[in-house]
Order: structure tokens, then C-alpha cells, then sequence
């Protein structure tokens, strides 16, 4: 019979639910309800100092309704050609998302651009920003043809480092380019990963 923790230790940690990865390449394809729980996620980073600013969206605090006509452009735009919606979900619920872009200009077909990685507050911790970037990268490669990508980062949240133990290179940077706030200048950290 198994014994019982002795009183006042820590409670055994529960399991963590498996990371899925849904991709998503069309409008119709979008299940009800999920371009709420995109928005709702959104929001809830961004008030949570998430980098995640995009056309549209105010600087925070964010609230979903506010973050909904962005979510509704985006989904729109989805095509299996040049823009696809990455989600992990984890025990059901939306945990995170990016989004997967190409320009089907001839000089730059062969690479896409990551916008908008994003991990829920409540699911940080559980490798759902890996599992988005691990996949995002099979996608491209296997399923867009892609070669190489390229995504921009705010410096000064440890995006760049995060993204350097995933294989992505700084190729550049616009200092002082993102002003978060009056006297809080970031700098635009570029990146890529060959595929």
C-alpha cells in the first residue's frame, strides 16, 4: 500500500497535459469559438508584458474585444500557400499561437516570417513556446517548401536568447526602433533560422 506524504510537504506535481500543435491554413477551417480564445490569449499576454504588439491592437492594458478585429484580419488572410495559424493546445484549451506568413514575391518565396509567437500566462513554463517554434519550423520546411525564416523580437525580455537555444541567429537590429513606453526604447532584434 502506498504511504501518504508526511504532513506539510508539498503536494505531488500533477501531470502535464501533452502539447498538440493544430495547424490551421483556411477561414472555414477555424473552429467556433477559437478566434475568441485567440483574442482572449492575446490580450492576457500583452497585459502581461508579452511582446505582442501588432497594427490595431492598443498599447495595454488590452482587452479580447480589443484584440478580435486583429484576430478576425488574421484569420482571414489564412492560406495554405502563404499564411498559416500554428495553435498548441494543452488539455484542450488554446495554450499558445503564431502565426506563419510568405510573400509570394519570386526574391523572397522561398522564406516566411513568424509573427505574434505567443504563450498564454497561465500555460508559461510547459514548453509551449518550443513546441510552437519546433513545429512552425517543420511546417515550413515540410509543408510550405520554405527555407528560411525570419522573425523580429523587442530586446530586453530574453526573447533573443530563447530563441538562439532553438538554432535562430541575430542577423541584425534596429536600436531603439520599439518604444514601449516614454523613456523605454527597445531595440528590433532580428533573427533566422535556416531550415
Amino acid at each position: 500500500m502506498p504511504s501518504s506524504p508526511p504532513p506539510g510537504s508539498p503536494a505531488p506535481a500533477q501531470p502535464v497535459p501533452p502539447v498538440e500543435l493544430v495547424q490551421l491554413t483556411r477561414p472555414e477551417g477555424v473552429p467556433p469559438g477559437l478566434r475568441a480564445q485567440l483574442a482572449d490569449c492575446w490580450a492576457a499576454v500583452v497585459n502581461a508584458g508579452g511582446a505582442v504588439i501588432a497594427p490595431g491592437l492598443p498599447m495595454p492594458p488590452v482587452r479580447p474585444a480589443d484584440a478580435a478585429p486583429v484576430v478576425e484580419r488574421l484569420v482571414r488572410g489564412l492560406d495554405p500557400v502563404r499564411s498559416r495559424l500554428l495553435v498548441a493546445r494543452s488539455g484542450g484549451a488554446p495554450a499558445g499561437w503564431l502565426v506563419l506568413h510568405r510573400d509570394p514575391h519570386p526574391l523572397i518565396a522561398h522564406c516566411g516570417v513568424v509573427n505574434h509567437v505567443q504563450t498564454h500566462p497561465r500555460f508559461r513554463g510547459r514548453g509551449i513556446g518550443t513546441a510552437l517554434m519546433t513545429g512552425v519550423a517543420a511546417v515550413a520546411r515540410d509543408g510550405m517548401g520554405l527555407e528560411r525564416l525570419q522573425l523580429s523580437a523587442r530586446s530586453g525580455c530574453g526573447l533573443e536568447d530563447f530563441y538562439r537555444r532553438l538554432g535562430w541567429v541575430e542577423v541584425g537590429r534596429w536600436p531603439g526602433a520599439l518604444r514601449v513606453a516614454p523613456g523605454d526604447d527597445r531595440d528590433d532584434v532580428l533573427m533566422g533560422l535556416a531550415l
